[in-house]
């Protein structure tokens, strides 16, 4: 499919349709026709339908903000299984706003121009179209294994991928489900980890906002976090070894979080397994994790 723009617009190819549940149509209807369109009359749902089938859609033109936002997620909310599903590649003649690939768990975005910051759950690896930039899902390449190289300085070894190019990113690693390990040298945007049920992250700066938001499982490790850090958890480790901003552990549902700064809330008193847990993570002494506070569902 096919699409010229005359200008960009935002939530193409965005499988939440920009949150439906939470507007219900009142900012974008997924039947809506898509505005500044050159000789066609696609709606937004023709275009998340289209990769959904495994075929390509094409912007001759820049896109706006949130471009592929979920982009191949079967959510539950459509009736869906809430799994990951195959899907197309998206081709981008222009540039592309924020928050590109946020929460993306598969599929490839290919991009002629620049992408600005903060981008999503994405990582950019040697492109096999001439010309584009070839994005790829952090979630998805986990999942699936490293199929091209990755753009340095950026490493996949092991289990282990090591982000070091210093890009600023939402919902890293969003709904991660494989025993692997992510290493983040520097700040990660908003929402990292969000619904991850397996595997380790591991942000060496700041975490930003909703850190480990409705985490699932697995372990999220954090120095430093903003607000709403761990809201909504149902299950899983967050370990904030530096500061957090308010409400942490806000509707905490299950889980864990071990966190070292000011007690904000009821907290538990940490027992030996606790104790052995952060020195092993951490590397500390035990007097050091004694420091940490607990809080969970009690």
């Amino acid at each position: 499919m096919e699409i010229g723009l005359t200008r960009a617009i935002d939530c193409l190819c965005d499988f939440t349709y920009d949150f439906y549940w939470q507007h219900r149509g009142s900012r974008l209807s997924p039947s809506g026709v898509i505005p500044y369109q050159a000789g066609t009359s696609y709606t937004y749902k023709d275009l998340v339908e289209c990769l959904k089938r495994g075929e390509d859609v094409h912007i001759k033109g820049d896109a706006g903000k949130r471009l592929g936002s979920s982009l191949g997620v079967d959510l539950k909310f459509f009736g869906g299984t809430g799994r990951a599903l195959k899907t197309g590649s998206i081709i981008v003649d222009g540039n592309v706003d924020t928050r590109m690939g946020i929460s993306m768990v598969s599929g490839a975005i290919y991009v002629k121009g620049a992408a600005r910051q903060p981008l999503g759950n994405i990582i950019e690896v040697e492109s096999d179209m001439a010309g584009y930039h070839k994005y790829r899902s952090i979630t998805g390449l986990l999942h699936e294994g490293l199929k091209e190289m990755l753009i340095p300085p950026n490493i996949f070894t092991g289990d282990c991928l090591l982000i070091k190019d210093g890009l600023l990113r939402d919902t890293l690693a969003a709904r991660l489900d494989s025993d692997r390990k992510v290493i983040v040298e520097g700040d990660a945007g908003m929402s990292t980890a969000i619904l991850m049920k397996r595997g380790s992250i591991c942000v060496d700066g700041n975490a930003g906002m909703n850190a480990g938001v409705l985490l699932e499982g697995g372990m999220l490790t954090v120095k430093d976090a903003g607000e709403f850090a761990g809201a909504y958890m149902r299950d899983g480790i967050l370990i904030i070894s530096g500061n957090a901003q308010g409400y942490i552990g806000a509707n905490l549902k299950g889980g864990t979080i071990f966190y070292r700064g000011k007690a904000m809330g009821k907290t538990a008193t940490l027992d030996d397994s606790n104790i052995k847990v952060l020195t092993r993570l951490l590397g500390i002494s035990r007097v050091e994790a004694m420091m940490f506070k607990k809080y969970g569902s009690f």
